[in-house]
């Protein structure tokens, strides 16, 4: 079993930036794949960014060139650093890590843009 701790949310005023944080209880380098996923209340979660075990990314098309996701195998750490931040990025963030045919979830971080 893997543990994913979150941490970095908050409140931003939209332009700025903030930086996620998900600590793991396992060496990262083995998982399979990460990611980061957001879901706005009333709205289904949708994928923000992935990477490969081998470090490629993927971002959803909104956050292009905004975000960032990112790891640290020494911390066992995975992080998404976020500029620009617009009002509608708003939502509760989750990272994900697959180990195999397991899929593991971190407890969540509220990321508030104002306006």
């Amino acid at each position: 079993q893997v543990q994913l701790v979150e941490s970095g949310g908050g409140l931003v005023q939209a332009g700025g930036s903030l930086r996620l944080s998900c600590a793991a209880s396992r060496n990262i380098f083995s998982a399979n794949a990460m990611g980061w996923y957001r879901q706005a209340p009333g709205k289904q979660r949708e994928l923000v960014a992935t990477m490969s075990s081998g470090g490629s990314t993927t971002y959803a098309d909104s956050v292009k060139g905004r975000f960032t996701i990112s790891r640290d195998g020494a911390k066992n750490t995975m992080y998404l650093q976020m500029n620009s931040l617009r009002p509608e990025d708003t939502a509760t963030y989750y990272c994900n890590q697959e180990w195999g045919a397991w899929a593991y979830w971190g407890q969540g971080t509220q990321v508030t843009v104002s306006s």
